[in-house]
């Protein structure tokens, strides 16, 4: 029966006693809950499972392959990370909101049906409003209302193409869909919203800057890259990707470079990222699959550790303007150390986990004769080095001294960002995904 169950649930299931924990229990009980789920994952073979009959349907809602194996492991180690870094905190709301999170997410990549991916997809979307309205602002709580109608709406999309999918096929199985139908255009803009295409893409500079301190850090790691892992799972090799995803590298560079809140630096620095792998989706070779899978593993890594160095910042100081800051090396330098290991990985540095997977989807665009998409992926890659590799820790700090003097991040914080620094280099988990 328990190799039934998917590792998501554990985290779902975990939640429900957060809040009756307290002090060091209910610390150890978080970090418990994401190693224990990771342990299960380890001891499953590949194959499906938990298959089910409801109302005629056929079911399976643990489905292990190479693919969702990745993915699930990342998610589990970041949300071991994230509850580290959160460690401190004393809403058991958030730490609540954040473990259903990260476990639909977990969930939704182990699904073996569209069905139980739907659910798990919406379970994304309504625990993670609460990582933004638990900041208990108004400018939080507007933001988490537009957050919350879009990414329902994606559900909702979801849902139709599904029954679209059903009534025109008979099968529920979530493989190969490919565009060709209402159907498939309907899940294909259902998974394209969540994962910030062009002109889809607002909700996530308007939210992710606007949740709380260790909330950006959860979000950052779980909405996006289950959108990644939809469209490889579903429209790998569909070509329009290519354009959108070089779309999406080019065009936030533009509003990074402008933008004072370094928060929302990251925000579309994010979404830049995740244009590379849609690229690598579209490109849909072999090459292409194993960077795009290659990318967004690292990605929740460094993206996680320079979300968290800026979130110890706001934390500390209580801004993230960078016109308000500099100098911050002498107060934080560990924090300072963490966030240029960051930024040199999205920087793809040469011996930075960046460096090896966005080298596999350039080379894949060339490799397939995609010359102009291969110079506006060159193109992005200079925009990041100068928006995060530079300037997230040039203006936080060492631009021209504040005068603000604070302590170091709390002992949890540092130690969520001394793990996900010492994150492994890409190219030794070159595992193939397909």
């Amino acid at each position: 029966m328990i190799g039934n169950l998917s590792p998501g649930l554990i985290l779902i299931v975990g939640a429900l006693l957060v809040p009756l924990l307290r002090g060091h229990v209910r610390s150890v009980y978080l970090v418990a809950l994401p190693v224990l789920a990771f342990a299960h994952l380890l001891a499953l073979p590949y194959g499906e499972f938990g298959q089910a009959q409801i109302a005629g349907l056929t079911l399976t809602t643990l489905r292990i392959d190479r693919l969702s194996a990745v993915f699930g492991y990342i998610f589990l180690i970041a949300a071991l990370l994230g509850n580290i870094y959160a460690l401190h905190v004393k809403d058991t709301l958030q730490h609540a909101a954040a473990l259903v999170y990260a476990g639909s997410a977990v969930g939704a990549v182990f699904a073996g049906d569209l069905v139980t991916l739907f659910l798990y997809w919406e379970g994304t979307a309504i625990a993670s409003v609460f990582l933004i309205w638990a900041r208990r602002s108004l400018r939080a709580y507007r933001a988490g209302m537009r957050y919350l109608v879009i990414q329902v709406g994606s559900g909702v999309l979801l849902l139709a193409g599904v029954l679209l999918h059903y009534r025109a096929t008979g099968l529920l199985v979530f493989e190969q869909i490919g565009l060709g139908s209402t159907a498939s255009y309907l899940i294909f803009l259902a998974f394209g919203i969540k994962c910030a295409f062009p002109l889809l893409h607002n909700w996530l500079q308007d939210a992710y800057p606007e949740a709380t301190v260790t909330g950006t850090v959860i979000l950052s790691a779980f909405t996006t890259k289950l959108a990644v892992y939809a469209l490889a799972r579903g429209f790998a090799g569909t070509e329009i990707l290519i354009p959108i995803g070089a779309a999406m590298t080019a065009f936030p560079i533009f509003y990074a470079v402008i933008e004072n809140d370094l928060r929302r630096v990251l925000a579309y620095s994010l979404n830049n990222q995740l244009g590379f792998m849609v690229v690598g989706i579209g490109l849909g070779t072999e090459l292409a699959l194993n960077g795009t899978v290659a990318h967004a593993f690292c990605h929740i890594l460094y993206k996680a550790l320079l979300f968290m160095s800026m979130g110890a910042v706001l934390f500390r100081v209580g801004t993230v303007n960078g016109s308000e800051l500099g100098g911050l090396y002498k107060s934080m330098p560990w924090t300072a150390g963490f966030c240029i290991v960051g930024a040199a990985s999205i920087s793809a540095f040469p011996l930075f986990s960046g460096f090896v997977s966005k080298a596999l989807i350039i080379t894949a665009a060339m490799d397939g004769g995609y010359f102009w998409t291969w110079i506006v992926l060159l193109f992005a890659s200079a925009g990041v080095f100068h928006h995060s590799g530079i300037k997230i820790p040039y203006f936080a700090f060492f631009a021209h001294d504040s005068g603000k003097r604070c302590a170091e991040a709390p002992g949890n914080m540092l130690t969520a960002m001394a793990i996900t620094a010492a994150q492994p280099r890409a190219g030794r988990n070159g595992r193939r995904t397909r």
